[in-house]
């Protein structure tokens, strides 16, 4: 007879088999094949560069980064780590998996100018800067927090930084998301998208 008490230990099976799901953060563009939600690969690329710190155990937010120095360098067009357990370190570069910072830096080119509307998540803390100027401050240790602020862009070529650092073990998340003027949705911010026109940055 098939009871009760074995139906639900088979439906508990199943439950179990099933691939946990990534949260859905949507791309304005596409994406070739399946977005990686990692902190970036050595692979030298354009779009954002990101050196790794090392922190002392205890710190609550970010580092002062000129008074460090960076163990290695990640590359990525976007950041897009959504809240996961983190173990592994940074293949190639370091397997440290808590107490790190990471500073972002990268270059972009807005061709309609006007207000856009930036968002930054995180776990632990995270700022955002364009033009060398703080636009959103999401720092200190904290689980998952987002915020957003709007900013005027004006055409032509801007300069973004995102640092960001992790605390004690396990859990991280770090994701950029922008909206272009008069859109309501956001979507990750990927440098891609925000390339010169040919010829834009010619003398």
């Amino acid at each position: 007879m098939f009871s009760i008490a074995k139906a639900a230990s088979i439906a508990m099976l199943a439950a179990v088999a099933l691939p946990a799901q990534e949260p859905v953060y949507k791309f304005s563009t596409t994406v070739y094949g399946t977005p990686v939600y990692s902190f970036g690969t050595t692979s030298v690329g354009s779009g954002f560069r990101g050196d790794i710190y090392f922190l002392k155990q205890g710190a609550k937010k970010l580092p002062d980064f000129s008074k460090l120095t960076p163990v290695g360098a990640v590359y990525t067009p976007y950041l897009c780590v959504p809240l996961r357990d983190f173990d592994k370190g940074f293949p190639g570069v370091t397997d440290r998996f808590e107490w790190f910072a990471i500073d972002y830096t990268a270059r972009f080119w807005i061709s309609d100018p006007g207000t856009y509307r930036f968002s930054l998540a995180s776990d632990d803390g995270s700022i955002l800067y364009i033009d060398g100027k703080k636009v959103i401050g999401n720092d200190k240790e904290h689980p998952l927090k987002e915020k957003s602020h709007s900013i005027a862009l004006a055409r032509g070529l801007h300069s973004i930084r995102v640092s960001y650092f992790q605390g004690p073990r396990f859990q991280v998340a770090l994701v950029l998301r922008v909206a272009r003027p008069g859109q309501s949705e956001l979507f990750v911010f990927n440098t891609d998208d925000f390339k010169p026109p040919t010829g834009a940055l010619a003398p």
